[in-house]
């Protein structure tokens, strides 16, 4: 019915470039995006030409979580050494929260 411009954007990814608009403009030093898998190549692409670090972790075959942000709160996400946020401690959340 709908046909997709090539400008398309899925709303994960617009919404993800939100994400990055906010860090971008200083609004927060980590934020956390969930979005399709299918959409990881494109996620990695925009982010690595937009020089962001980011760390990203397979929730399920459909789903990923993205970190993106400041280089040093991601450090202190891969400091977690935990694959999933249903591996995460309360104290881990808790800093999470923080830096978010």
């Amino acid at each position: 019915m709908f046909e997709k411009s090539p400008n398309f954007r899925s709303a994960d990814i617009r919404i993800l470039t939100h994400h990055i608009y906010e860090y971008k403009k200083g609004l927060r030093p980590l934020a956390l995006h969930t979005l399709n898998a299918c959409e990881r190549q494109t996620a990695e692409q925009i982010l690595k030409r937009r020089n962001i670090p980011y760390l990203i972790q397979t929730v399920s075959a459909k789903k990923i979580n993205i970190f993106l942000g400041s280089e040093e709160c991601i450090k202190v996400v891969q400091s977690f050494q935990k694959d999933s946020l249903t591996d995460y401690t309360t104290t881990l959340e808790l800093i999470l929260v923080v830096l978010n």
